[in-house]
């Protein structure tokens, strides 16, 4: 077995909740093979308070998170990353910066819950459906033997996690 981390880079276009919850959780369950990070193309700014509360309530750690660009990882000095996943529908018909290396990608769209309108109950398991959708989609791409798969086989995996339940991009195409 490789000592090898990979880098992950998870893009949406706020980078505020879905980015974040799915930076949190692979960071934490893939802890010694893989560190993720997020991104967005027009960054909020800030995290979005839900997506903590979230993460805490799922035991995954709260600090330490920020809502920056996606430049900042296409800039010389950066990690370089494996893997880029683009988390929401916009952000993966956006044209991203060249990515140092040309690390796989695919795009495992899911619904908004910062775009979740109503109670703050309804709120809540809006974010706690999004934290599901990733869970089950870093889930899946963990078991996954990256070291013995070529790439177009990878490539075809990462696109059948995408369409997993939940996915705004049901029939798995490349974006």
């Amino acid at each position: 077995m490789s000592d090898r981390i990979y880098n992950v880079l998870f893009l949406c276009t706020g980078n505020s909740a879905r980015s974040i919850l799915a930076e949190a959780i692979l960071n934490k369950e893939g802890s010694g093979r893989f560190r993720a990070f997020s991104a967005g193309s027009q960054p909020k700014g800030e995290v979005n308070p839900y997506a903590l509360r979230e993460l805490a309530v799922l035991g995954y750690p709260t600090e330490g998170f920020s809502s920056k660009s996606w430049d900042v990882f296409a800039e010389p000095g950066a990690p370089e990353m494996d893997f880029i996943f683009t988390v929401c529908d916009s952000a993966a018909g956006e044209a991203c910066p060249v990515w140092i290396g040309h690390p796989v990608t695919a795009h495992w769209g899911v619904e908004d819950p910062a775009s979740a309108v109503g109670a703050e109950a309804e709120v809540q398991r809006a974010f706690a459906q999004a934290a599901r959708f990733l869970k089950n989609r870093i889930t899946a791409f963990l078991a996954l033997p990256l070291q013995s798969i070529d790439r177009m086989a990878l490539e075809a995996k990462l696109r059948q996690i995408g369409s997993m339940e939940g996915s705004t991009n049901p029939e798995g195409k490349a974006s």
